[in-house]
């Protein structure tokens, strides 16, 4: 069994994984997904009796069985090969998934519990319409309407939206241009422009401005906490103390929204509206603007420029879904 690690209170093999991760260029929502996958190798590998870095090809093998007869989505056990893998290329050692034994327990696995994903519900332009109206007339709810409407209107990931600053915003005669500084397809952070127009309906541009004035924010993160008050919150750091042992005056930091304050944001207007919120998460948004431009009769491309999908794969699968009784070839005789 391995010692504990003194300065996390976690072994020392999972210590050292979760220090690499910390370390990685990753994304913050991938790193605390890997980090998390890799503590659950390490206690599986701490019960059973196996070392987790570095793993043997029979360990991880056990463990994806183990976890596909603990009723683990196919989605789950790819990422906790995707995990131990990167784990081990982070700490130079030999890939343990590259291995035909694991490869075989993957595959059965994937077979045994299925590899169809659990699609949210898209909140498509009507869904969206409903959810604006029962925003409150406050500060937390101009900061909702806000991030719903841009959230839709970009098709943005949630890690995007939370991350956006106000320096990010530019105002354009035509409507609003956002650049996108980091993205899941994007890790090095080139940066791209994503187009809002100013729209009649939903009007995206103004509910921003809108939010933006009555929160006096001009400068940092553009959507953040408000308290039950109805202030933006801020939380105080205090700078490190002088060498007369006096500590200045604190300096107050702006913090953001969680990606999984999207979530539960939007899934509070959904029971709002009488919809089911189990079926709808922060994807909900971005699937909502992709399949309402399908529904439209958008062009693929035009579609992927907003979205920035990388493989028109992906949304091709969105239009299929969203056209499935278009045209259909029995409607002529069923």
């Amino acid at each position: 069994m391995p010692s504990p690690d003194d300065s996390s209170g976690l072994p020392a093999e999972a210590a050292a994984i979760v220090r690499a991760y910390q370390q990685a260029s990753k994304a913050d929502s991938t790193v605390r997904a890997y980090t998390s996958d890799a503590r659950v190798f390490q206690d599986w590998c701490a019960r059973f009796g196996f070392r987790s870095l570095p793993a043997s090809p029979e360990a991880v093998a056990a463990f994806i069985v183990s976890e596909a007869e603990d009723g683990r989505a196919a989605s789950t056990l790819g990422r906790r090969l995707a995990a131990i893998r990167y784990a081990h290329k982070l700490a130079k050692a030999a890939d343990p998934t590259d291995d035909e034994g694991v490869r075989s327990a993957i595959k059965g696995a994937r077979r045994k519990v299925g590899v169809a994903p659990t699609q949210k519900a898209a909140a498509t332009a009507d869904v969206l319409a409903a959810l604006l109206m029962r925003t409150p007339d406050n500060l937390a709810g101009k900061r909702d309407r806000a991030l719903l409407a841009l959230g839709f209107a970009g098709a943005f990931r949630r890690s995007e939206l939370v991350a956006l600053d106000v320096e990010d915003l530019r105002e354009d005669p035509e409507g609003l241009r956002v650049m996108v500084r980091r993205s899941k397809v994007d890790q090095e952070g080139r940066g791209f422009e994503k187009a809002i127009p100013h729209g009649r309906f939903v009007r995206p541009v103004a509910l921003v401005r809108e939010w933006l004035e009555a929160a006096g924010i001009t400068s940092g993160p553009v959507f953040r906490p408000v308290s039950r008050s109805g202030r933006v919150r801020v939380v105080q750091i205090e700078p490190p103390s002088t060498s007369g042992g006096v500590s200045g005056h604190s300096a107050p930091k702006l913090p953001r929204l969680t990606d999984r304050s999207v979530a539960n944001i939007l899934q509070a207007y959904c029971t709002a509206a009488g919809l089911d919120a189990s079926t709808f998460g922060a994807h909900s948004l971005r699937a909502g603007y992709i399949t309402t431009a399908a529904e439209r009769g958008a062009d693929l491309a035009r579609i992927m420029d907003q979205s920035g999908h990388r493989d028109p794969r992906t949304v091709v699968g969105y239009i299929r879904r969203a056209n499935a009784f278009k045209g259909h070839s029995g409607s002529g005789f069923l």
